[in-house]
């Protein structure tokens, strides 16, 4: 296979102008090719608006490929590279099954891992299935009525099956090529697996993990729903299960991949002596600008059939950072509260990202020496009393909102302008510094105008904020060595929860990795 860099094409192309464009380079016919496989496309707006499609290609060639390339001169082309990741198998019969605590990215792919290795994972998930957990989230959005064991933060696909469902990452894994592979078979569209920014939407990320569900019982292995681990069950030093609230599930293994949001395992966890420490995280809000907006000032147009536009901006202060994270375009903000009393944001997008508004999380970096409360858990603490306060200004689920124009100006808001508020079951207009921290308020007066400067409309007076978003990453990280283990050997902490990885692709990644040192434990063990 030869791979072709940085093919441009004009956004109303024809799919074959790609075969005979890299036929052109490589100066062939295009009956020459066999095969034309797209490996990336990306959109390249530099030059707006004439905006451009780029993709890097593989070809198979009627030929000897070497001698092709050599007689081209191309100097977009070369030899394509083999990434290839194949799961390891274990040889050795385990005394107790793998268990796998939480159904999110990391455990869902910690317990994929252990099946087809031959290893027959118990999956334990505090929530319900993805179907009737979708049914109680939409409850929730309408009513303000909250299932706290099922709900946008905990069940099956965690937090990520209520999102963009974005798979991009800053990592170079080679299993970032497989996991995306079993997305496509789960029912995620193919496009996935090259572009530039992949996303699956909400919609679709419903039906893909139930089908790897599916596909992890095929293998052996077991997921149980409704099923919340209470404590750990310990001797000389090891793991050897997991204390449920119906029964002890006994394994001298365990993947603990809770996510952020399990306050109630922190706590459990903190009670039983494994080691945490606070780790740097993020607060603020979401911001909305209508779509069309954002579209406009990337593109330059919005006459063109592209996708809807988005935005990554950062703006580094003297004392933090600010920045956008989780952006949506076309999507919705939307309630991601997991306890009563305690109010939350986050954003979603389906598959079609079609949506009027586009949103994303503003943050502000923080670090454990800005926490109002010492120890591991002094990040939590914070995170909870920002959102009981939310909850206490309006006395329900209803998020405080606030004009930009007005947040910058220290007036309240009474009402919407351009913008329309996405954010259900409603929003109460507000001052927001009269809920927000001073670090907070004080950092995001200072950046919004600079991020606006950046990109028009981003900032602008009519825009919506809602808050608070706290949730962006964990505040909390379980400590583990180079062999994936915690302090109670047999323990293996992973996933966003764990403080390790912040997104789908990472905590997934993250979440193999510890399945397959389990792998190798037990190599190691029968070698021995």
């Amino acid at each position: 296979m030869i791979r072709i860099r940085d093919i441009s094409m004009p956004p109303m192309h024809d799919p074959n102008q790609l075969l005979f464009e890299a036929a052109r380079l490589l100066k062939i016919t295009g009956s020459k090719i066999r095969r034309l496989k797209i490996v990336r496309r990306s959109i390249d707006a530099r030059f707006k608006p004439d905006v451009r499609i780029i993709y890097t290609v593989d070809v198979a060639l009627d030929g000897n490929e070497q001698k092709i390339l050599k007689f081209s001169g191309c100097k977009k082309a070369a030899i394509a590279p083999v990434s290839y990741y194949k799961v390891p198998v274990c040889h050795v019969q385990a005394q107790s099954r793998p268990v796998v605590v939480g159904f999110g990215p990391a455990g869902m792919f910690a317990a994929l891992v252990l099946a087809i290795a031959g290893l027959r994972p118990i999956v334990l998930e505090r929530g319900e299935d993805a179907e009737t957990r979708h049914k109680k989230v939409q409850h929730f959005f309408a009513t303000g009525e909250l299932d706290t064991s099922s709900n946008v933060q905990f069940g099956e696909g965690g937090a990520g099956t209520f999102s963009d469902g974005k798979l991009n990452t800053g990592v170079n894994n080679p299993r970032i090529g497989w996991i995306l592979e079993q997305f496509v078979a789960a029912g995620a569209r193919e496009d996935i697996l090259y572009d530039a920014k992949p996303h699956v939407g909400t919609d679709v990320l419903l039906q893909v993990v139930q089908n790897i569900r599916q596909r992890i019982i095929s293998l052996g292995g077991e997921v149980r729903f409704n099923t919340k681990v209470t404590g750990l069950i310990c001797k000389d030093g090891c793991i050897k299960g997991v204390q449920t609230e119906q029964a002890e599930v006994y394994s001298d293994h365990v993947i603990l991949a809770i996510g952020h949001s399990a306050r109630d395992t922190f706590r459990m966890l903190e009670r039983s002596g494994i080691h945490m420490e606070a780790k740097p995280f993020a607060m603020g809000v979401r911001i909305e600008q209508l779509q069309s907006v954002i579209d406009q000032t990337q593109y330059g147009t919005n006459e063109l059939p592209l996708p809807p536009a988005d935005y990554k901006l950062v703006r580094h202060l003297e004392n933090e950072t600010v920045y956008t994270f989780c952006m949506c375009p076309g999507g919705y903000v939307v309630a991601a509260a997991s306890e009563e009393g305690k109010l939350v944001t986050n954003g979603m997008s389906n598959a079609d990202r079609d949506g009027e508004n586009a949103n994303a999380a503003v943050l502000v970096s923080l670090n454990p020496a800005d926490f109002p409360y010492p120890g591991a858990l002094g990040g939590m603490r914070w995170q909870e009393e920002l959102e009981e306060k939310a909850f206490a200004y309006s006395g329900s689920f209803r998020a405080p909102a606030q004009l930009v124009g007005d947040f910058l100006q220290k007036e309240a808001s009474t009402g919407a302008a351009s913008v329309q508020p996405t954010y259900r079951p409603g929003v109460v207009w507000c001052d927001l510094h009269d809920i927000l921290p001073e670090k907070i308020t004080t950092a995001l007066r200072t950046a919004l105008p600079l991020m606006d400067q950046n990109l028009r409309g981003f900032a602008a007076p009519d825009a919506v904020l809602t808050a608070p978003e706290t949730r962006s990453s964990s505040p909390v990280r379980i400590l583990r060595g180079e062999d994936r283990q915690s302090g109670l050997r047999g323990l293996y902490p992973a996933g966003e929860g764990a403080g390790y990885a912040g997104g789908i692709m990472s905590a997934a990644i993250d979440g193999m990795l510890s399945a397959e040192a389990i792998i190798m434990q037990m190599e190691g063990m029968e070698n021995g």
